[in-house]
């Protein structure tokens, strides 16, 4: 069970954002249509046996020929927000110089589409589709490419600022640095272990660089980066499981936080010898860790970590669902692994079911950081196996996919009840909720065998059908206005508070003092 739709939105505060979230990548399609450069993950996805059963994003959900369709279900769901990316190689094909009059086209029609239907953009600058000439010369390991993201958020600033509400520089360093540089299981396919260090610091120092890009075209929109977070447990009482704990907590979350947030790197990482690449310019650090307006917290399961190789990095499921034997990376190659949750539902990735969890995630924000900014949950929701019921009198077809509106349902009551007040995370001001996502898409090496779209797709015919946890959101949307509307009839019904002039002040203190 979980709560009603009704007394979820109770819950809502006033001016809370909810939305649904994409990425260019794995939704648009057409990668080589309109002068669109290639990406590396475009060759990457050609590899043999780097995407789940040699699935391919050429085509994807085609939403590049079918944005309007897209953007109609969007109104008919009542969303106030879509947070989509840009894809850089389409605006800039190879990632710095001449820009593609086309590519900007694209996203005009979409951004006023989007506003015509009431709904808000947000956008992502960088969602990992990098410029496959920046990969070939590096990549994240060279410090230009920093450069070239700066440059690229100018490009958008100066195209698209007047009609952006929320911007975000950066989707998931963390992911990009671990998936795709240290691990090789996302394009640049790199697995460099230890020495993917630099990539971190490339791409903050990339975010500090975009965020000066939009300040100096001052745009109006609000500015921001996001970042997947995962409190880490330790599997036993074990000591050295703690300590395992902690270390991961250090490389996945701490480390590309900390220098956002607190303008330095963790004492500990900056303390080891191995890791005196973490000891940068001082300008750099002043970039990293420039105000803004919100900070993205991609919230989807907690870590338990256990000290040892064990059998691998990752439970096994997990690492089928990524389409990768991450084996390897056990027996000795680790020092501590991921273990499972015995007791705790799983998604189709692997991932735990632990809504608990959310409020952990805010809660160590909340300690950690005592000057965070507001804070949007810029993506949550899960993966699930999908049935399509289909109605033979009414040949309607529809997919009650329960576990999945539990899941958002679930995490987002322990979001606002843990940021309300009273709650263990009240320090922390929540301002949005992104469902990740519209429709289900290519899930980059888990190819379309991870479908976590509030809309389900059919890949060979393109076909988009609500599922039951569309039409639970849109009722959540409905009942959150209804709250509004009340609350504004209320208030007006009241009239203006009358004015207290200094007279009536005298008059009041004078009573009292008579009383």
């Amino acid at each position: 069970m979980h709560i009603t739709a009704k007394d979820l939105a109770a819950l809502i505060p006033s001016g809370f954002t909810l939305g649904v979230a994409t990425a260019a990548f794995q939704i648009e399609g057409a990668l080589d249509e309109d002068g669109r450069g290639p990406a590396g993950w475009d060759g990457f996805a050609s590899r043999p046996g780097a995407i789940v059963d040699g699935h391919s994003p050429a085509v994807s959900c085609d939403h590049y020929h079918r944005m309007p369709q897209d953007v109609a279900l969007m109104k008919q769901l009542g969303v106030d927000s879509y947070r989509f990316s840009l894809a850089w190689p389409r605006i800039q094909p190879t990632g710095s110089g001449a820009v593609n009059r086309a590519g900007l086209d694209f996203y005009d029609r979409l951004l006023d589409e989007l506003l015509a239907n009431g709904i808000s953009p947000m956008v992502t600058l960088y969602h990992w589709d990098t410029p496959k000439a920046l990969d070939d010369a590096g990549g994240w390991m060279n410090r230009d490419t920093a450069y070239r993201l700066g440059e690229f958020a100018a490009i958008a600033a100066d195209a698209f600022g007047d009609r952006v509400a929320r911007w975000a520089t950066i989707n998931e360093p963390a992911t990009v640095s671990t998936n795709g540089y240290t691990l090789g299981l996302h394009s640049p396919g790199e697995a460099l272990m230890l020495n993917a260090f630099p990539t971190v610091h490339h791409q903050l120092l990339g975010h500090g660089l975009a965020v000066q890009a939009l300040r100096a075209a001052g745009v109006p929109g609000e500015i921001g980066m996001t970042n997947v977070y995962s409190p880490m447990v330790p599997n036993s009482i074990n000591p050295l499981d703690y300590i395992s704990a902690g270390l991961m907590d250090l490389a996945q979350n701490r480390l590309y936080a900390d220098p956002v947030l607190l303008g330095k790197y963790p004492d500990l990482i900056r303390a080891a010898k191995f890791f005196s690449s973490f000891e940068h310019p001082e300008e750099d650090m002043k970039l990293i860790s420039q105000p803004l307006d919100f900070y993205g917290l991609n919230y989807y399961m907690p870590t338990k970590v256990a000290v040892g190789p064990g059998q691998g990095a990752v439970p096994a499921s997990m690492a089928e669902a990524m389409g990768s034997d991450l084996s390897a990376m056990g027996n000795g190659g680790t020092p501590f692994h991921v273990e499972t949750w015995p007791e705790a539902d799983i998604t189709s990735y692997g991932w735990p079911v632990k809504p608990e969890y959310m409020r952990v995630a805010l809660k160590e924000m909340a300690e950690r950081y005592p000057n965070l900014p507001p804070v949007i949950i810029t993506e949550g929701g899960a993966s699930f196996e999908d049935i399509i019921v289909r109605d033979k009198s009414t040949n309607i077809r529809f997919i009650p996919d329960e576990r999945r509106l539990k899941y958002l349902s679930d995490h987002l009551e322990a979001a606002l009840k843990a940021t309300a007040p009273g709650g263990e995370a009240e320090a922390v001001d929540l301002r949005g909720y992104y469902v990740w996502s519209l429709m289900d898409n290519f899930e980059w090496s888990a190819g379309y065998n991870q479908p976590f779209g509030l809309l389900h797709v059919d890949f060979e015919t393109l076909e988009r059908t609500p599922k039951a946890s569309y039409f639970w959101f849109q009722e959540l949307l409905e009942e959150r206005n209804l709250v509004a509307a009340a609350d504004t009839a209320v208030a007006n019904a009241a009239g203006p508070e009358p004015a207290v002039t200094e007279e009536n002040d005298d008059d009041v203190t004078a009573l009292g003092a008579t009383a």
